[in-house]
């Protein structure tokens, strides 16, 4: 998503491009594509102009958002997200402190968009 949303103003951005700069495999690549063009943030074309480009522009995609959809969240422990998970979970002590950790994290990464990160880059 970083990759697209640098080469945003380029059009679109062949696959194999994008995994040559990011050092990943090909196949890798196509398998993060699929949920995020569901998820209507990437659209593709085919051809030999095709590719993939970002649906709306980097300032208005977190990267919360991105690890939201791709991870299925971020919780520093499982029973934050599932108290059920474990029996201790109204009477632990240490749970508030990774609650309150995966709070956090949660709001600065839903705070950053791609703009932010590629300007903090340069």
């Amino acid at each position: 998503m970083l990759d697209l949303a640098q080469h945003y103003n380029d059009g679109y951005v062949q696959t194999g491009d994008v995994a040559e700069r990011e050092g990943i495999s090909v196949k890798y690549l196509e398998q993060l594509i699929i949920p995020l063009k569901k998820a209507h943030y990437i659209k593709s074309a085919r051809g030999p102009k095709g590719g993939h480009v970002l649906a709306k522009p980097p300032e208005q995609i977190t990267v919360g958002e991105i690890v939201k959809l791709l991870e299925g969240g971020i919780d520093l422990s499982r029973c934050i997200g599932d108290p059920d998970i474990c029996d201790r979970s109204e009477t632990c002590l240490s749970r508030s402190i990774w609650e309150r950790a995966t709070r956090a994290m949660h709001n600065e990464l839903n705070s950053l968009t791609l703009s932010d990160v590629i300007r903090s880059h340069k």
